[in-house]
C-alpha cells in the first residue's frame, strides 16, 4: 500500500513543478514560496482537524526537535527550489531536485542504520549519474 501513496506523491510533486513554473512568472520566488506555504498550512491543518488528530500535547521533546528541524529543511528546500524554477527550466530543475532521493538513501544508511541493498545502491547510482548528465 505504501507505493500507492509514494506514486501519488510523485504525481503531485510533478504537478507542483509545472504549476509553480506557470505561477512564478513575474513574482519574487520567496513570495511565491510564502504563498504556497500558507496554502499547505491550511490544507494540512484542515486534514488534521478533520481526522481529529490534534493531540499535540502527546509529542515528546525529541518529536518537536526533529519535526522543527524537518520543517526548517523543508522550508529551505522550497525556497531554493522556487528560485531554481524561476531561473531555470522545469525539465532541468525538477530532475536535479530529485537528487534528494539518492542523498536520502545515503543519509538513511549513515544516520538511521538502514541496510543498503545492491538494487537500491544501483538505483541511487543511476539517479546520481542522471543528475550529472542533466547538469552538464
Amino acid at each position: 500500500m505504501w507505493w500507492i501513496f509514494a506514486l501519488l506523491s510523485a504525481v503531485f510533486a510533478s504537478l507542483t513543478a509545472i504549476l509553480a513554473k506557470k505561477g512564478i512568472k513575474g513574482v519574487d520566488s520567496d513570495l511565491a514560496t510564502a504563498i504556497r506555504t500558507v496554502v499547505i498550512l491550511v490544507l494540512a491543518w484542515g486534514i488534521v482537524w478533520f481526522k481529529g488528530n490534534t493531540s499535540i500535547a502527546s509529542l515528546s521533546k525529541q518529536n518537536w526537535i526533529f519535526l522543527v528541524l524537518s520543517g526548517l529543511a523543508t522550508g529551505l528546500s522550497w525556497i531554493f527550489y522556487f528560485k531554481a524554477l524561476q531561473l531555470g527550466k522545469v525539465s532541468q530543475v525538477a530532475p536535479v531536485d530529485k537528487l534528494s532521493v539518492a542523498l536520502t538513501i545515503v543519509l538513511s544508511v549513515i544516520f538511521l542504520g538502514e541496510v543498503l541493498s545492491w538494487k537500491t545502491a544501483i538505483g541511487a547510482g543511476l539517479i546520481i549519474t542522471g543528475t550529472i548528465v542533466i547538469v552538464l
